[in-house]
C-alpha cells in the first residue's frame, strides 16, 4: 500500500545535490511505493517544515548536511511526531552519517531508506533547543559554522582542516564548573563536548566500542588547559590517536550535565552557532527518534 513520504531538501548544503540526483531519488522512491511531496527549504527552515507536515506523512527524509538534520529532527519531536526519518549526507562533515555508517552516495543512501529499517538514537535537549549529535565549546567548536559556505563546496571537508588549524592559535582556557550525575569537576578547559557520536565536525573521532547511541547517556569529553608546550602537545596527541583517558583529556558518560562558566562562553550546537551562555543545562532524550539505517 502506498506511504506518503516528505522530503526536506536544502539545497544550500555542501555541495549541494544535482536535480539529476534529485529526479533519480524521487523516481527510485516513486518506484518503491512512496507518495513524494518535496519542500525546498527557501526562505524556510527545515525544522519548520517538519514541524508544520509531518502529521500529513507516514515518513520523512532529510538531504542536507548535520545542521539540516538536527533542524528537522527538532521539528519533528516540537511536533510529537514518531515517524520514521530517512537521511540522505549532503553536507561537508556528515558526522552523523558517519556514526551510522550512512553512505555519502546519494544512490546508495536512497536503497537504505527503502530497504533499511528504523534504528532509535537519543537526542539531547541544550536548555530548550534539541541537537542530534554535539554540543560543545572551546577549541575548534567554531569551525563548522564560521566556515564559508563557499570555502565548505569548493574544498569540502579539508575546510574544515584548515579551520581547525587556524583555531589552534586562539585557543582560550575557560574556568568551568561541571556537575554531571551527581558529580562534579571544576578546573580550566580549552574544550568541552557533550557528544552522541563517534565523529565530531570530522575533526575528533571516538572509538564505536566506547558509544552507545541509545542507552541514555551521553559521551561527555573534557580536554584541560595545557601548561606547557609538551602538554599541548601531548594533548593534541591524544586527540589525534583517540585516546580520551589521558592526564589532560577525560572521557566520562551522563545523562545530565550542567556546565557553569565564569563569563559568557560561546557554544556550537550540532555545527551550527548555539550563542553565548554562563551556565547551560543538557538532557539525554532517550530513544527520542528513529532514523533509518
Amino acid at each position: 500500500m502506498p506511504r506518503d513520504m516528505m522530503i526536506i531538501i536544502n539545497p544550500r548544503s555542501g555541495r549541494g545535490l544535482s536535480k539529476m540526483a534529485l529526479g533519480t531519488i524521487v523516481g527510485q522512491l516513486c518506484n518503491s511505493g512512496y507518495i513524494v511531496t518535496v519542500y525546498y527549504t527557501g526562505n524556510n527552515d527545515p525544522g519548520t517544515l517538519a514541524y508544520e507536515y509531518a502529521k500529513r506523512h507516514e515518513i520523512a527524509v532529510c538531504v542536507g548536511g548535520d545542521g539540516t538534520l538536527s533542524s528537522v529532527v527538532s521539528g519533528l519531536l516540537k511536533a510529537g511526531s514518531a515517524i520514521p526519518l530517512g537521511y540522505i549526507p549532503a553536507g561537508t562533515a556528515n558526522d552523523v552519517a558517519t556514526t551510522l555508517a550512512l553512505s555519502k552516495n546519494p544512490l546508495t543512501a536512497v536503497q537504505t531508506i527503502i530497504k533499511g529499517k528504523p534504528r532509535l538514537l537519543d537526542i539531547g535537549l541544550f536548555d530548550d533547543r534539541y541537537f542530534t549529535y554535539v554540543a560543545a565549546f572551546g577549541a575548534f567548536t567554531g569551525v563548522p559554522y564560521k566556515t564559508k559556505q563557499s570555502a565548505k563546496r569548493a574544498l569540502g571537508h579539508f575546510a574544515y582542516i584548515l579551520g581547525g588549524l587556524s583555531d589552534m592559535f586562539t585557543i582560550k582556557a575557560v574556568h568551568t564548573i561541571v556537575e554531571y550525575d551527581g558529580n562534579l569537576i571544576e578546573d580550566d578547559f580549552i574544550f568541552g563536548g557533550v557528544v552522541n557520536s563517534t565523529s565530531v565536525a570530522g575533526l575528533v573521532r571516538l572509538d564505536p566500542k566506547e558509544v552507545d547511541l541509545a542507552d541514555g547517556l551521553f559521551e561527555l569529553i573534557l580536554v584541560k588547559r595545557p601548561i606547557s608546550l609538551l602538554e599541548l602537545l601531548e594533548t593534541l596527541t591524544s586527540i589525534v590517536t583517540h585516546n580520551f583517558h589521558s592526564e589532560n583529556v577525560q572521557l566520562l558518560h551522563a545523562a545530565h550535565v550542567k556546565f557553569t562558566f565564569e563569563e559568557d562562553t560561546a557554544w556550537t550546537v550540532d555545527g551550527e552557532d548555539g550563542g553565548k551562555h554562563k551556565t547551560v543545562e543538557i538532557n539525554n532524550c532517550r530513544e527520542a527518534i528513529s532514523i533509518i539505517i
